[in-house]
C-alpha cells in the first residue's frame, strides 16, 4: 500500500543512491526529455538527491527530510508529491526501514532511458510530443542523434582472439592454487558500480483485464501460447496509451497473429495506432482520451438501472476528453483546457471517470470554467481520498456540494450561479425555494437532466459516424 505523505516525518533520515554512475548525458536527458513530463519540482529534486552523492560513487551521507525541505523550500507535503512523480515514471525507487524508533529511507535514483530508448519507448516518446509539440519535438531528436559511419565503410577492427593468446589450463591451475576463489569474488554486500541500469516505466498486469481477454480468445484462432511475456507487457502498454479494453484488444491481436501461431509484436503495435487513429482520426494520443478501467466500472454487469446509475455507466465510458467535448455541445475542448487535465491525471493518478465527476462538479462552482489552481486543489483532495470509482467520486462531489451550500447559506453571501441544471447527484440535497438562480423546477430539471444523458449516450455514435 502506498505510503501516506502525512505518515513521513521531517525527522525520518534518509540517504541518497543511485542505481548506477550518472553522468553528464544523463543530465540533458533528465533536463530536456523528462522535465517536460514530470515538472519542474520533481526535476529538482531528483538533481538535488544526486548532488548528494558522492563524485563518481552510489552513496550518499544519511540526513534527515528537514534539511531536505531546508535546501528546496519546500514543504513535506510537496516533496512527497514530487517523490511519487519520480517513481512513478521510473526514476526513483524508494525503500524504507521502520523497525527502528526514526525511519530510514533509501532514495535509489535510477538511470534514465538512453535517447535511442526513450523515442521509441511508445509511451514516454509520445506524451513528450504531446508536451512540447512537433516543432520542439524534432528539434530534441535532433540534439540527441547524430550522423551515422557510412554504409559503404568496412570495419577491420580484429578480435581479442587474433590480439591476445589464451592461458594454457596448467597456469590457470597454479595461478589458482596460489589466489583462492574467495579472492575473485565480490562481497555478497558490495556490487560493481555500473552505468547501464536503465529506469523502466512500471505498468503493471492489473491495469489490464486478462481474464476476460483470455476468455473470448479462440485457441484455435489464436492459442493462450501466443500470449508470452512480452506480449503481454506490450498489450499492457498499449492499452494504457491509447485506452484499449480486454475486448477490442482481442480485435487488434488478430491483425498480429503470425502462420506459425506466434505474435508479431511491431504488428501489434501497428494495429493498435490503426485502431486508435480509426477511432479519434490523425490525434496521438493523450491521458484524456483514456476511459475507466474495466475493473472499476460499478455499472457494466448493470441490465436495469435508475437515472443515477445511468449517468454513472456513462461516465464510466467516456473519457475527460469527449466528456468536455460533450458537455460543450460537440466543440472540441481547448489546448488549455486538456493541458489542465492531463496534469491533473499525470500529477495525481485519478481514474478518467473520477475526472469526468471532477470536470462537471468544477465547471458547475466555477460558471463553466476550468481553473488550473481550483481543479488542482481538488484534484489533490481527491487523490488523497483514493477515490478510484465513478460512484465514490459522485458521492463526494454530492457531499461537497451541500456542504457549499450551507457554507452560501450561513454567510448569507450572494454570488453569481450559472443557471445551468445540476445532475441529481448534485442537487438532491437542495430544497425548493432556497438559491433560485442555483436550480431550476423539477419538470425543467428531468427535462434537461434527459437532454444531458441522451447527449453522453450518443457520443461515441455521433462521433464514429463523423469519421
Amino acid at each position: 500500500m502506498e505510503q501516506r505523505w502525512n505518515e513521513l516525518l521531517a525527522i525520518d533520515r534518509y540517504v541518497a543512491r543511485s542505481s548506477g554512475i550518472l553522468q553528464e548525458l544523463d543530465r540533458k536527458i533528465l533536463t530536456l526529455l523528462y522535465q517536460p513530463l514530470i515538472g519542474s519540482f520533481a526535476y529538482s529534486l531528483y538533481m538535488t538527491l544526486w548532488s548528494e552523492l558522492e563524485q563518481d560513487r552510489l552513496w550518499g551521507e544519511e540526513t534527515s527530510h528537514h534539511s531536505l525541505m531546508s535546501i528546496m523550500q519546500m514543504n513535506l507535503h510537496d516533496i512527497y508529491k514530487e517523490r511519487l512523480k519520480l517513481e512513478g515514471i521510473g526514476l526513483l525507487k524508494t525503500y524504507v526501514d521502520d523497525e527502528k524508533e526514526v525511519r530510514t529511507y533509501i532514495y535509489e535514483l535510477q538511470t534514465p532511458l538512453k535517447p535511442d530508448d526513450f523515442f521509441q519507448d511508445g509511451i514516454l516518446n509520445i506524451y513528450l510530443y504531446n508536451r512540447v509539440g512537433n516543432s520542439k519535438y524534432q528539434q530534441l531528436r535532433r540534439f540527441f542523434s547524430d550522423i551515422q559511419i557510412e554504409k559503404n565503410m568496412k570495419e577491420v577492427t580484429r578480435s581479442f582472439t587474433e590480439i591476445f593468446e589464451s592461458v594454457h589450463p596448467s597456469e590457470m591451475v597454479s595461478r589458482a592454487s596460489n589466489e583462492t576463489v574467495e579472492n575473485l569474488i565480490l562481497n555478497n554486500s558490495y556490487e560493481y558500480m555500473t552505468s547501464n541500469k536503465l529506469s523502466t516505466l512500471e505498468l503493471k498486469e492489473e491495469v489490464f483485464d486478462f481474464t476476460l481477454l483470455f476468455s473470448g480468445l479462440s485457441e484455435a484462432i489464436i492459442p493462450q501460447k501466443s500470449i508470452t511475456k512480452a506480449v503481454k507487457e506490450t498489450i499492457v502498454k498499449l492499452s494504457h496509451l491509447y485506452g484499449i479494453d480486454a475486448i477490442e484488444m482481442k480485435n487488434i491481436l488478430m491483425n498480429a497473429i503470425e502462420s506459425d501461431d506466434s505474435i508479431n509484436i511491431e504488428q501489434l503495435r501497428k494495429a493498435a495506432r490503426d485502431w486508435y487513429q480509426f477511432q479519434y482520426g490523425d490525434h496521438l494520443p493523450t491521458l484524456c482520451d483514456k476511459i475507466q478501467p474495466l475493473k472499476l466500472r460499478t455499472m457494466q454487469e448493470k441490465k436495469e438501472r435508475s437515472q443515477e446509475e445511468e449517468l454513472i455507466y456513462q461516465l464510466e465510458k467516456i473519457s475527460p476528453r469527449q466528456f468536455l467535448k460533450d458537455i460543450s455541445d460537440g466543440t472540441e475542448p481547448s489546448a488549455a483546457d486538456l493541458k489542465i487535465i492531463e496534469e491533473v491525471m499525470f500529477q495525481q493518478k485519478l481514474e478518467p471517470g473520477v475526472v469526468n465527476v471532477l470536470i462537471y462538479y468544477v465547471m458547475l462552482q466555477t460558471n463553466m470554467k476550468l481553473t488550473r489552481s481550483y481543479v488542482q486543489k481538488i484534484a489533490s483532495h481527491w487523490a488523497r481520498l483514493k477515490l478510484k470509482t465513478v460512484q465514490e467520486a459522485m458521492e463526494l462531489a454530492k457531499k461537497l456540494a451541500s456542504e457549499q451550500e450551507t457554507k452560501v447559506n450561513n454567510s448569507k453571501k450572494k454570488r453569481a450561479v450559472r443557471k445551468e441544471i445540476l445532475p441529481d447527484w448534485l442537487a438532491e440535497e437542495n430544497t425548493a425555494g432556497e438559491k433560485e438562480e442555483a436550480k431550476l423546477n423539477n419538470e425543467q430539471f428531468e427535462e434537461e437532466k434527459k437532454k444531458l444523458l441522451e447527449r453522453i449516450k450518443n457520443y461515441k455514435n455521433k462521433a464514429q459516424e463523423g469519421q
